[in-house]
């Protein structure tokens, strides 16, 4: 077990959480939200430090992150537990485990492991993903403390529903966050996720990229009758263009079949083509359209003169029309995130 570092004391023996915004009242012995985090003694302990379900060599393009490093290859970690409960979520088996004693396969790497790791692969940087990185912050923290000593870029995968004082204490070591935005009502975070206040997640979104100039993209996935109604979406692009700017990428992502939403069909793609649409409608110049690979809606297209910038395939990248994050034809600025004083596309 690890000590937290951002809990306070109440009147013994309970403990009040202040990494997520449930900001858990945890009695002796009992669990918070994500049960990754527990009372001993009067103190607050995550459970979870430096234990690893899943380990992998990512194409960037997969988080995903468009305009952040194209092309580059990311060591993806992922723990266990999470503090939403979503009824489509896709890594259920780690994402929903309850606690330690369900814990199968687990393996054991330190902050110091891990970043040798990263360099052994040769990988220009690490991302917290697969699971909500928030629920081991003390283990993303120390590593992404490390990750910049090595020069290494640093990604959250996130939900987006940390504290202000979480995000402040790795907002120096983080460079991108990679949000869900999954819908834009009260009615449908408590039908999908059992949340209340998710509007915590376009304000701390909007902290990650004015306090702390992170890069951030927005996912959205398009579940069939819950997230694919007019409203909702219009809502979403609306609030990216005005308050995360017109360059924000925003990813419009194809729905599955998965857990608990098995009965439904996946996302028909002229709904994602629509989705797309109300963004650029909505002032957004860049629109992707997610999980259906080959689609043209993968492609950077300058919003500018009109020219291909990155062709994607998968997650096969051709680099054709970047130069210094701005489009090589015409000179317009594209919110492209590059390695620092590298110019690698000209």
């Amino acid at each position: 077990m690890h000590e937290a570092i951002l809990y306070d004391k109440l009147a013994k023996p309970r403990v009040q959480c202040n990494i997520c915004q449930w900001r858990c009242r945890i009695n002796q012995d009992k669990f918070g939200v994500c049960k990754m985090y527990q009372n001993c003694d009067g103190a607050l302990y995550n459970l979870n430090y430096a234990e690893v379900s899943s380990v992998a060599i990512d194409h960037v393009e997969k988080k995903p992150l468009f305009h952040f490093f194209p092309a580059s290859l990311v060591f993806s970690l992922g723990g266990w537990g999470c503090n939403f409960h979503c009824q489509d979520c896709q890594n259920w088996e780690i994402a929903c485990s309850e606690t330690s004693k369900s814990w199968h396969n687990s393996r054991h790497i330190r902050p110091q492991e891990a970043i040798q790791l990263v360099k052994d692969y040769n990988c220009q940087g690490i991302a917290w993903t697969y699971n909500e990185p928030t629920v081991w912050f003390e283990y993303t923290l120390d590593s992404a403390k490390l990750a910049k000593e090595n020069n290494l870029y640093t990604v959250y995968v996130t939900n987006g529903y940390m504290t202000p004082e979480a995000l402040d204490a790795i907002g120096p070591y983080l460079d991108a966050w990679r949000v869900d935005i999954k819908g834009f009502s009260n009615a449908f975070y408590r039908k999908l996720a059992r949340i209340n206040h998710w509007r915590e997640v376009l304000e701390i979104a909007k902290r990650a990229k004015d306090k702390w100039h992170m890069h951030v993209e927005v996912v959205t996935n398009i579940i069939p009758t819950l997230s694919d109604d007019e409203n909702q979406l219009q809502d979403i692009a609306s609030w990216i263009r005005s308050k995360l700017g017109e360059l924000t990428p925003w990813h419009v992502t194809r729905f599955y079949p998965h857990y608990h939403m098995s009965e439904l069909s996946p996302t028909p793609i002229s709904t994602l083509e629509h989705a797309a649409n109300i963004g650029r409608k909505a002032g957004l110049k860049f629109v992707y359209i997610g999980n259906v690979s080959g689609h043209d809606g993968e492609n950077t297209i300058c919003y500018s003169c009109g020219n291909l910038i990155v062709k994607r395939f998968g997650y096969q990248t051709d680099t054709i029309g970047l130069k210094n994050s701005k489009c090589r034809f015409c000179g317009a600025g594209l919110n492209f995130r590059l390695p620092a004083a590298e110019d690698r596309y000209d």
